[in-house]
């Protein structure tokens, strides 16, 4: 099955709605590493509660805590990202503000694009900016991946 617009895409190269700006990507992305950071987050705190009645000393509940969560938030913002544009094609940030990830030709992203897209989205985000100077507003993350970020109308 396509979605709308698809073919158009494919034969003019050009998204119905236009491609998704700076603005409303950024918009969408803090949108959404607010609800990684809240979901991380609430899972630590369960985590540090845990171990407190367990009887572990305070350091070492910090000790265990915070690297790994500093050190994997990323990750989980890679995989988070990269469900929702597998399941739905775009994540909930994206969904408020009207955009949807898409190949290069209008179909669906596969499992190895929205994986690469998502990794090289949480851990390079700088290379978000190369959408700025690019004529179909595609980010390193999408150059890489064959992607690119539509508007849907309505």
């Amino acid at each position: 099955m396509t979605r709308p617009g698809s073919a158009v895409l494919r034969e003019t190269g050009a998204a119905p709605g236009g491609y998704g700006g700076l603005v409303s990507r950024a918009m969408a992305y803090a949108a959404d590493a607010f609800l990684v950071v809240l979901l991380s987050g609430a899972t630590g705190m369960v985590l540090v509660m845990i171990a407190s009645v367990a009887g572990v000393d305070a350091r070492e509940i910090r000790d265990l805590v915070v690297s790994p969560y500093l050190l994997g938030l990323p990750s989980v913002m890679a995989i988070y990202c990269a469900s929702f544009w597998l399941l739905a094609g775009r994540t909930p940030g994206m969904a408020v503000l009207g955009l949807r990830v898409v190949r290069a030709d209008g179909r669906p992203v596969r499992w190895p694009a929205a994986l690469v897209r998502g990794v090289l989205l949480a851990y390079f985000p700088v290379g978000a900016l190369w959408l700025i100077v690019d004529r179909r507003r595609q980010a390193v993350h999408d150059k890489v991946a064959g992607t690119v970020v539509v508007r849907v109308p309505g």
